[in-house]
Protein backbone atom coordinates (compact mmCIF):
# COMPACT_ATOMS: atom_id res chain seq x y z
CA UNK A 1 0.00 0.00 0.00
CA UNK A 2 1.15 2.93 -1.22
CA UNK A 3 1.36 6.19 1.93
CA UNK A 4 0.91 9.34 1.01
CA UNK A 5 3.70 11.76 2.63
CA UNK A 6 2.21 14.61 4.10
CA UNK A 7 3.42 17.67 6.06
CA UNK A 8 1.47 16.40 8.97
CA UNK A 9 2.74 13.02 8.56
CA UNK A 10 6.47 14.26 8.18
CA UNK A 11 5.92 15.98 11.82
CA UNK A 12 4.71 13.22 13.23
CA UNK A 13 7.31 10.94 12.27
CA UNK A 14 9.55 13.13 13.24
CA UNK A 15 7.91 13.87 16.65
CA UNK A 16 8.32 10.06 16.99
CA UNK A 17 12.32 9.90 16.04
CA UNK A 18 12.54 12.30 18.91
CA UNK A 19 11.08 10.40 21.17
CA UNK A 20 12.90 7.05 20.03
CA UNK A 21 15.90 9.49 20.88
CA UNK A 22 15.23 10.24 23.89
CA UNK A 23 14.48 6.99 25.07
CA UNK A 24 17.62 5.37 23.79
CA UNK A 25 18.97 7.84 25.34
CA UNK A 26 17.29 6.95 28.65
CA UNK A 27 17.99 3.41 28.01
CA UNK A 28 19.57 1.23 30.58
CA UNK A 29 23.39 0.96 30.15
CA UNK A 30 24.72 -2.49 29.25
CA UNK A 31 26.87 -4.13 31.53
CA UNK A 32 30.20 -2.46 32.93
CA UNK A 33 33.28 -3.52 30.89
CA UNK A 34 36.55 -4.34 32.72
CA UNK A 35 37.97 -0.80 33.65
CA UNK A 36 40.94 -1.93 32.31
CA UNK A 37 39.93 -3.15 29.06
CA UNK A 38 38.69 0.06 27.70
CA UNK A 39 42.37 0.60 27.18
CA UNK A 40 44.08 -2.79 26.55
CA UNK A 41 41.06 -2.35 22.70
CA UNK A 42 43.29 0.52 22.01
CA UNK A 43 46.84 -1.31 23.04
CA UNK A 44 47.35 0.15 26.01
CA UNK A 45 47.41 -1.29 29.52
CA UNK A 46 46.97 0.38 32.54
CA UNK A 47 49.98 1.72 35.16
CA UNK A 48 49.91 1.88 38.76
CA UNK A 49 50.59 4.99 39.43
CA UNK A 50 53.50 5.63 42.11
CA UNK A 51 54.21 9.23 40.90
CA UNK A 52 51.32 10.82 42.07
CA UNK A 53 48.53 12.97 40.97
CA UNK A 54 50.58 13.96 37.64
CA UNK A 55 48.46 15.09 34.37
CA UNK A 56 51.06 13.17 32.24
CA UNK A 57 48.93 9.95 33.80
CA UNK A 58 45.57 11.20 34.49
CA UNK A 59 45.70 13.33 37.39
CA UNK A 60 43.86 10.87 39.96
CA UNK A 61 41.06 8.20 40.33
CA UNK A 62 37.37 9.43 40.42
CA UNK A 63 35.51 8.42 43.22
CA UNK A 64 31.68 6.95 42.68
CA UNK A 65 30.13 9.84 44.02
CA UNK A 66 31.91 11.85 40.98
CA UNK A 67 31.76 9.70 38.56
CA UNK A 68 27.80 8.92 39.28
CA UNK A 69 27.09 12.41 39.45
CA UNK A 70 29.14 12.69 35.81
CA UNK A 71 26.41 10.50 34.70
CA UNK A 72 23.53 12.06 36.04
CA UNK A 73 24.31 15.38 34.84
CA UNK A 74 24.73 13.84 31.26
CA UNK A 75 21.09 12.98 30.93
CA UNK A 76 19.29 16.58 31.02
CA UNK A 77 20.26 19.70 29.25
CA UNK A 78 21.35 23.48 31.26
CA UNK A 79 21.65 26.49 30.45
CA UNK A 80 25.72 26.27 31.08
CA UNK A 81 26.15 30.43 32.18
CA UNK A 82 23.44 29.47 34.75
CA UNK A 83 25.08 26.42 35.94
CA UNK A 84 28.75 28.04 36.18
CA UNK A 85 27.70 30.69 38.37
CA UNK A 86 25.30 28.17 40.85
CA UNK A 87 27.76 25.72 41.00
CA UNK A 88 30.51 28.62 41.85
CA UNK A 89 28.19 30.05 44.42
CA UNK A 90 27.91 26.44 45.93
CA UNK A 91 31.57 25.89 46.27
CA UNK A 92 32.56 29.55 47.18
CA UNK A 93 29.61 28.34 50.27
CA UNK A 94 31.32 25.32 50.84
CA UNK A 95 34.98 26.46 51.01
CA UNK A 96 34.37 29.59 52.69
CA UNK A 97 35.45 32.15 49.95
CA UNK A 98 34.00 35.16 48.52
CA UNK A 99 34.04 33.43 44.90
CA UNK A 100 34.78 30.52 42.72
CA UNK A 101 34.11 29.73 39.49
CA UNK A 102 34.98 26.26 37.29
CA UNK A 103 37.55 25.99 34.56
CA UNK A 104 39.37 23.57 32.09
CA UNK A 105 41.88 22.63 34.74
CA UNK A 106 44.40 25.12 37.10
CA UNK A 107 45.78 26.07 33.41
CA UNK A 108 42.74 27.70 32.14
CA UNK A 109 42.00 29.33 35.40
CA UNK A 110 45.48 31.60 34.73
CA UNK A 111 44.27 32.56 31.64
CA UNK A 112 40.49 33.74 33.07
CA UNK A 113 42.40 35.37 35.93
CA UNK A 114 44.73 36.79 33.83
CA UNK A 115 42.22 37.93 31.35
CA UNK A 116 40.09 39.62 34.16
CA UNK A 117 42.51 41.33 35.44
CA UNK A 118 43.59 42.80 32.03
CA UNK A 119 40.10 43.47 30.43
CA UNK A 120 37.66 43.70 33.63
CA UNK A 121 33.89 43.00 33.20
CA UNK A 122 34.59 44.97 30.12
CA UNK A 123 33.02 42.59 27.29
CA UNK A 124 34.05 44.69 24.13
CA UNK A 125 37.47 44.41 25.89
CA UNK A 126 37.15 40.41 26.88
CA UNK A 127 36.46 40.26 23.28
CA UNK A 128 39.75 42.06 21.77
CA UNK A 129 41.84 39.65 23.93
CA UNK A 130 44.72 38.97 22.78
CA UNK A 131 44.68 42.82 21.33
CA UNK A 132 45.62 44.23 24.91
CA UNK A 133 45.62 48.06 23.10
CA UNK A 134 44.47 50.68 25.43
CA UNK A 135 44.83 48.03 28.39
CA UNK A 136 47.15 47.21 31.12
CA UNK A 137 49.00 44.71 30.25
CA UNK A 138 51.91 43.88 32.19
CA UNK A 139 51.99 40.72 34.73
CA UNK A 140 55.13 40.79 37.03
CA UNK A 141 56.72 37.18 38.05
CA UNK A 142 59.72 36.40 40.06
CA UNK A 143 62.23 34.68 37.53
CA UNK A 144 62.62 32.15 40.48
CA UNK A 145 59.32 31.06 39.89
CA UNK A 146 59.85 30.57 35.64
CA UNK A 147 57.97 27.93 34.27
CA UNK A 148 55.91 27.00 31.28
CA UNK A 149 52.96 28.14 33.01
CA UNK A 150 53.35 31.76 32.44
CA UNK A 151 52.52 31.08 28.53
CA UNK A 152 49.33 30.51 30.53
CA UNK A 153 48.94 34.49 30.75
CA UNK A 154 50.80 35.62 27.44
CA UNK A 155 47.75 33.61 25.81
CA UNK A 156 45.91 36.71 26.97
CA UNK A 157 48.51 39.05 25.52
CA UNK A 158 50.20 39.92 28.62
CA UNK A 159 53.80 40.76 28.71
CA UNK A 160 55.60 39.55 32.07
CA UNK A 161 57.94 41.33 33.76
CA UNK A 162 60.45 39.29 35.42
CA UNK A 163 62.14 40.62 38.72
CA UNK A 164 64.17 39.06 41.77
CA UNK A 165 64.16 41.57 44.84
CA UNK A 166 61.72 43.36 47.04
CA UNK A 167 63.39 46.70 44.49
CA UNK A 168 62.86 45.40 41.39
CA UNK A 169 59.04 45.05 42.69
CA UNK A 170 58.35 48.37 43.17
CA UNK A 171 60.31 49.80 40.63
CA UNK A 172 58.48 47.19 38.06
CA UNK A 173 55.05 48.13 38.91
CA UNK A 174 53.27 51.28 36.75
CA UNK A 175 50.57 52.43 34.86
CA UNK A 176 50.68 49.08 32.73
CA UNK A 177 50.82 46.69 35.60
CA UNK A 178 47.95 44.61 35.05
CA UNK A 179 48.94 41.46 37.76
CA UNK A 180 51.41 40.21 39.85
CA UNK A 181 51.71 36.11 39.73
CA UNK A 182 52.86 34.07 42.31
CA UNK A 183 53.90 30.61 41.53
CA UNK A 184 53.22 28.43 44.94
CA UNK A 185 55.20 25.69 44.95
CA UNK A 186 58.06 27.86 43.83
CA UNK A 187 57.68 29.59 47.13
CA UNK A 188 61.02 28.94 48.90
CA UNK A 189 63.18 29.59 45.67
CA UNK A 190 62.47 32.96 45.04
CA UNK A 191 63.32 36.14 47.80
CA UNK A 192 59.69 37.75 47.76
CA UNK A 193 57.91 34.73 49.73
CA UNK A 194 53.81 35.01 49.95
CA UNK A 195 53.24 37.97 52.93
CA UNK A 196 55.88 40.70 51.33
CA UNK A 197 54.20 39.80 47.46
CA UNK A 198 50.65 40.55 48.77
CA UNK A 199 52.36 43.47 50.85
CA UNK A 200 53.65 45.18 48.20
CA UNK A 201 50.95 44.51 45.59
CA UNK A 202 47.84 45.92 48.18
CA UNK A 203 50.73 49.01 48.48
CA UNK A 204 50.23 49.73 44.96
CA UNK A 205 46.71 48.34 44.41
CA UNK A 206 47.75 45.97 42.16
CA UNK A 207 45.30 42.09 42.14
CA UNK A 208 47.30 39.00 42.90
CA UNK A 209 47.13 35.76 41.44
CA UNK A 210 48.69 32.41 43.04
CA UNK A 211 49.11 29.35 41.05
CA UNK A 212 48.25 26.38 44.13
CA UNK A 213 47.14 23.59 41.52
CA UNK A 214 49.03 20.49 43.50
CA UNK A 215 48.27 22.22 46.94
CA UNK A 216 45.96 20.16 48.21
CA UNK A 217 46.20 18.55 50.92
CA UNK A 218 46.07 19.73 53.59
CA UNK A 219 42.37 21.11 53.20
CA UNK A 220 42.52 24.09 54.53
CA UNK A 221 44.55 25.55 51.90
CA UNK A 222 41.26 25.76 49.64
CA UNK A 223 40.82 29.07 51.62
CA UNK A 224 43.90 30.48 53.32
CA UNK A 225 45.63 31.65 50.36
CA UNK A 226 42.33 33.67 49.77
CA UNK A 227 42.59 34.77 53.29
CA UNK A 228 46.36 35.90 53.36
CA UNK A 229 45.38 38.11 50.66
CA UNK A 230 45.50 36.79 47.23
CA UNK A 231 43.14 37.96 45.09
CA UNK A 232 42.99 35.03 42.91
CA UNK A 233 43.85 31.71 43.72
CA UNK A 234 44.17 28.40 41.02
CA UNK A 235 43.78 25.13 41.96
CA UNK A 236 43.49 21.70 40.10
CA UNK A 237 40.30 19.84 39.96
CA UNK A 238 41.68 16.95 38.77
CA UNK A 239 44.54 16.50 41.58
CA UNK A 240 44.35 16.09 45.37
CA UNK A 241 40.36 17.17 45.12
CA UNK A 242 40.27 13.73 42.97
CA UNK A 243 37.41 15.50 40.15
CA UNK A 244 37.29 15.29 36.49
CA UNK A 245 40.89 15.80 34.95
CA UNK A 246 39.71 18.52 32.87
CA UNK A 247 38.82 21.30 35.51
CA UNK A 248 40.08 23.39 38.01
CA UNK A 249 39.22 26.40 40.28
CA UNK A 250 39.61 29.95 40.75
CA UNK A 251 38.95 31.30 43.74
CA UNK A 252 39.12 35.02 45.06
CA UNK A 253 38.01 38.48 44.67
CA UNK A 254 34.01 38.24 43.72
CA UNK A 255 34.62 41.09 40.89
CA UNK A 256 37.32 39.33 39.00
CA UNK A 257 35.70 35.49 39.14
CA UNK A 258 32.49 37.24 37.67
CA UNK A 259 34.69 38.91 35.01
CA UNK A 260 36.39 35.42 34.58
CA UNK A 261 33.56 33.76 33.68
CA UNK A 262 32.70 35.93 30.98
CA UNK A 263 36.62 34.81 29.15
CA UNK A 264 35.42 31.48 29.43
CA UNK A 265 33.33 29.12 27.38
CA UNK A 266 30.10 28.79 26.24
CA UNK A 267 30.88 32.34 25.33
CA UNK A 268 33.41 33.54 22.56
CA UNK A 269 36.73 35.00 22.75
CA UNK A 270 40.01 34.42 24.48
CA UNK A 271 38.68 31.23 26.45
CA UNK A 272 36.38 29.61 23.95
CA UNK A 273 38.56 27.00 23.59
CA UNK A 274 38.66 26.08 27.03
CA UNK A 275 35.33 24.41 27.90
CA UNK A 276 34.25 22.78 30.82
CA UNK A 277 30.74 20.25 29.81
CA UNK A 278 27.86 20.42 32.27
CA UNK A 279 28.98 16.71 33.42
CA UNK A 280 32.77 18.25 34.50
CA UNK A 281 31.09 20.63 36.53
CA UNK A 282 28.66 18.68 38.42
CA UNK A 283 31.46 16.17 38.95
CA UNK A 284 33.62 18.75 40.26
CA UNK A 285 30.48 19.75 42.74
CA UNK A 286 30.76 16.63 43.56
CA UNK A 287 34.69 16.06 44.40
CA UNK A 288 34.16 19.27 46.38
CA UNK A 289 31.35 18.17 48.59
CA UNK A 290 32.68 15.10 49.32
CA UNK A 291 36.54 16.87 50.04
CA UNK A 292 35.14 18.58 52.87
CA UNK A 293 33.56 15.93 54.75
CA UNK A 294 36.45 13.56 54.31
CA UNK A 295 37.74 11.96 57.39
CA UNK A 296 41.67 13.39 56.26
CA UNK A 297 43.14 12.31 59.51
CA UNK A 298 42.10 8.26 58.73
CA UNK A 299 43.24 9.30 54.62
CA UNK A 300 46.54 10.40 56.53
CA UNK A 301 47.11 7.22 58.20
CA UNK A 302 46.40 4.84 55.21
CA UNK A 303 48.97 6.74 53.49
CA UNK A 304 51.58 6.52 55.58
CA UNK A 305 51.19 2.77 56.48
CA UNK A 306 51.75 2.43 53.13
CA UNK A 307 54.62 4.23 53.12
CA UNK A 308 55.98 2.24 56.54
CA UNK A 309 55.19 -1.01 54.19
CA UNK A 310 57.44 -0.17 51.33
CA UNK A 311 60.23 1.35 53.96
CA UNK A 312 60.83 -1.76 55.77
CA UNK A 313 60.50 -4.08 52.71
CA UNK A 314 62.92 -2.68 50.72
CA UNK A 315 64.76 -1.13 53.27
CA UNK A 316 65.74 -4.49 54.47
CA UNK A 317 67.42 -5.21 51.19
CA UNK A 318 70.57 -5.32 51.14
CA UNK A 319 72.46 -2.27 49.59
CA UNK A 320 69.17 -0.57 49.62
CA UNK A 321 67.94 2.41 52.27
CA UNK A 322 64.61 4.12 52.36
CA UNK A 323 63.57 7.34 53.68
CA UNK A 324 60.22 9.28 53.64
CA UNK A 325 59.72 12.84 52.07
CA UNK A 326 56.83 14.52 53.02
CA UNK A 327 56.63 18.11 50.34
CA UNK A 328 56.02 20.89 52.36
CA UNK A 329 54.16 22.84 49.48
CA UNK A 330 52.89 21.08 46.53
CA UNK A 331 51.98 17.36 46.87
CA UNK A 332 52.15 17.33 50.85
CA UNK A 333 51.71 13.47 51.15
CA UNK A 334 53.85 10.51 51.85
CA UNK A 335 57.03 9.77 49.36
CA UNK A 336 59.04 7.06 50.19
CA UNK A 337 62.77 7.51 48.66
CA UNK A 338 64.67 4.45 48.07
CA UNK A 339 68.47 5.13 47.57
CA UNK A 340 71.42 3.07 47.04
CA UNK A 341 75.01 2.87 44.96
CA UNK A 342 74.55 2.48 41.27
CA UNK A 343 78.13 1.60 40.89
CA UNK A 344 77.80 -0.94 44.20
CA UNK A 345 74.25 -2.50 42.41
CA UNK A 346 75.24 -2.28 38.84
CA UNK A 347 71.72 -0.42 38.15
CA UNK A 348 70.83 3.12 37.60
CA UNK A 349 67.87 4.85 38.87
CA UNK A 350 67.28 5.58 34.96
CA UNK A 351 67.52 1.98 34.36
CA UNK A 352 65.04 0.89 37.51
CA UNK A 353 62.64 3.59 36.07
CA UNK A 354 62.12 2.18 32.67
CA UNK A 355 62.73 -1.48 33.79
CA UNK A 356 59.52 -1.00 35.92
CA UNK A 357 57.64 0.55 33.37
CA UNK A 358 57.93 -1.91 31.12
CA UNK A 359 57.32 -4.56 33.26
CA UNK A 360 53.91 -6.51 34.02
CA UNK A 361 51.93 -4.48 35.35
CA UNK A 362 53.54 -1.82 34.49
CA UNK A 363 54.47 0.65 37.33
CA UNK A 364 55.39 4.45 36.89
CA UNK A 365 57.97 5.95 39.95
CA UNK A 366 60.42 8.71 39.30
CA UNK A 367 63.75 9.17 39.82
CA UNK A 368 64.81 11.70 42.33
CA UNK A 369 68.51 11.85 41.61
CA UNK A 370 71.46 9.35 41.01
CA UNK A 371 70.48 6.54 42.80
CA UNK A 372 67.58 7.01 44.06
CA UNK A 373 63.74 6.43 43.34
CA UNK A 374 60.83 7.89 44.62
CA UNK A 375 57.56 6.33 45.40
CA UNK A 376 54.47 8.35 46.44
CA UNK A 377 51.81 6.11 48.04
CA UNK A 378 49.27 8.84 47.39
CA UNK A 379 47.68 7.37 44.05
CA UNK A 380 48.00 3.65 44.86
CA UNK A 381 44.83 1.84 45.03
CA UNK A 382 44.87 -0.57 47.39
CA UNK A 383 46.75 -3.13 47.26
CA UNK A 384 48.97 -1.90 44.89
CA UNK A 385 51.89 -1.01 47.45
CA UNK A 386 52.49 -4.41 47.82
CA UNK A 387 52.52 -5.19 43.98
CA UNK A 388 55.18 -1.96 43.41
CA UNK A 389 57.74 -3.11 46.74
CA UNK A 390 57.66 -6.74 45.19
CA UNK A 391 58.79 -5.66 41.60
CA UNK A 392 61.03 -2.76 43.41
CA UNK A 393 63.18 -5.30 45.15
CA UNK A 394 63.27 -8.14 42.02
CA UNK A 395 65.16 -5.09 40.16
CA UNK A 396 67.97 -5.73 43.36
CA UNK A 397 67.65 -9.39 44.55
Amino acid sequence: MTVKMTRRRVLQGGASAAVLGAASCDSAPSASPDPGDVYRRLGIEPVINGIGTVTVLGGSLMPPEVTDAMVAASRNFVPLPELQERAGDHIAELLGVPAAMISAGAASAMTCGTAAAIAGDDDEKLRMLPDTTGMKNEVIQQRAHHTGYQAQMELVGAKIVWVDTREELEAAINERTALMFFLNFADPRGEIGRAEWIEVARAHGVPTMNDAAADIPPPERLHTYVEEGFDMVAFSGGKGLRGPQATGLLLGRPDLIQAARKAISPFGGIGRGMKVGKEEIVGLVAAVERYVSLDHGAERRELDARAELISQVLGSVSGLSCETHVPEIANHVPHVVVNWNEGDLGLTSEEAVARLLDGEPPIAVSRSGEGQLRISTWMLRPGQDAVVVEHVKALFV
